[in-house]
């Protein structure tokens, strides 16, 4: 005779074990029912039950029936075949509210199993996560360092609403960072100018995607005569110069060491500002200057692995004020002005020099407000030029009733077919014969 196999789960096992206790008299009826947590009187029944059947009385009658609220198996391929053949790309949300529109009402988790057993949709505990490899940090203060900005509350209701351009380097932690009103390239700029004048040069740094670091236009043909394969922003410019090489974060995760960053100032900045009392860009600025980096280094910095210094220094040819500005090409008029931005700037008339009208030339916009203009290597400072003087009109805005009341009637003149520029032909000769 063949011995019926079934599957116990482990609340029925121990179900199991305490009804046979009892039947063999190791317990009573009462101490089974607090046991399994029934009562005494199901535990009678289910004594009666397991004298009829044997093991299976511990077995839910409804096991392996179907629910009677279950969809007939030709619905379920009726909406899998709607799906496949309009909805294949929908998720199970938005599947569900489009089929209700049909008339075809599923609920969506009800769909949502359907679509994942016809491999349709795959859930998200069964979708391969992307997988960021760790990255050991640089060996030297100065191999690489990470620059972005983070739009916060940073004053709270304080103050204005600022962002905060910070810069860490990979190896150690350390950071520089500055209190801005707008992320913008002239104060991106400036913020690398901060960490340039305490530190030096490094060797690489590294930013997002945003344009102010990176441009998606095609290189000028200046440009592609130097070399570069495409168009560089006036950061890209300024890193250039500077001889660092400039490496684009593919991912948020990417330089999440300055995202971390971000995380920890968020709570722990806004907290400081707040016991200080800050509540302006520029009080924020001293605060994060004179107070809470020095505390930031002793505390969170890290040892390099190599004690050498990566940064280079600046040299004479480095003159930042140069470098870190905004630089446009543009051509000399006759009357040696250039336009920008929608104003004309002039050089001032000790400074002009030969061969200048008509020149191309660049212009430099500095961190400071000044504008320069840069002409075979020479800088020449420009002037605005003040606004033209607005023409005289009519108090009625109109010209005078004399001019207009009879306007001069325009009436074209006919020329005969004979008119000699009518008949002339280039390379025939003109007849002379009847010239006398």
């Amino acid at each position: 005779m063949e011995t019926e196999r079934m599957a116990l789960s482990q609340r029925e096992r121990d179900r199991l074990r305490v009804l046979q206790d009892v039947q063999q008299g190791h317990l009573t009826q009462v101490a089974a029912a607090q046991r399994i947590k029934i009562t005494d009187r199901q535990v009678r029944r289910l004594l009666l039950r397991l004298r009829e059947q044997g093991d299976r009385a511990v077995i839910h009658g409804l096991r392996g029936r179907p629910s009677n609220r279950k969809f007939a198996a030709r619905f379920e391929q009726k909406i899998l075949a709607r799906v496949r053949q309009r909805y294949a790309d929908f998720g199970p949300t938005l599947a569900a509210e489009h089929l209700a529109k049909e008339g075809l009402a599923v609920s969506r988790e009800t769909l949502r199993k359907w679509m994942s057993k016809a491999a349709f949709w795959r859930p998200r505990s069964q979708r391969v996560k992307k997988i960021h490899v760790w990255r050991e940090r640089r060996a030297s203060f100065g191999e690489l360092v990470m620059q972005d900005s983070s739009p916060f509350r940073w004053l709270e209701e304080r103050g204005p609403a600022c962002q905060l351009i910070a810069l860490i380097d990979d190896a150690t932690s350390r950071v520089w960072a500055r209190f801005t009103e707008h992320d913008t390239t002239e104060e991106n700029l400036r913020t690398l100018g901060g960490w340039l004048r305490r530190y030096g040069r490094p060797l690489a740094h590294y930013t997002d995607k945003n344009s102010i670091f990176r441009t998606a236009g095609s290189a000028a043909v200046s440009e592609q005569l130097r070399g570069e394969a495409g168009a560089r922003s006036q950061f890209g410019r300024a890193l250039g110069e500077l001889r660092i090489e400039w490496i684009a974060a593919q991912s948020p995760q990417a330089k999440g060491r300055i995202e971390r960053l971000f995380e920890t100032l968020q709570d722990r900045l806004v907290k400081e500002m707040r016991l200080a009392g800050i509540a302006s860009l520029e009080a924020a600025n001293h605060f994060l200057e004179t107070r809470f980096l020095p505390e930031w280094e002793e505390r969170f910095t890290v040892v390099p692995r190599h004690p050498r210094n990566a940064h280079r220094r600046l040299g004479r040819e480095h003159r930042l004020e140069e470098i870190l500005s905004v630089r446009v090409a543009r051509k000399v008029a006759d009357d040696h002005t250039v336009s920008w931005d929608g104003n004309r700037w002039g050089v001032p008339r000790e400074e002009v020099c030969a061969g200048l009208r008509g020149a191309s030339v660049e212009i430099e916009r500095r961190l400071d407000g000044s504008h320069w203009l840069r002409f075979r290597n020479r800088y020449l400072r420009l002037r605005p030029c003040p606004e033209p003087a607005p023409r005289a009109v009519s108090p009625s805005g109109l010209r005078p009733p004399g001019l207009t009341a009879h306007p001069v009637s325009k009436t074209r003149k006919s020329v005969p077919p004979q008119h000699p520029w009518r008949t002339f032909q280039y390379g025939r000769k003109p007849d002379i014969s009847t010239l006398r």
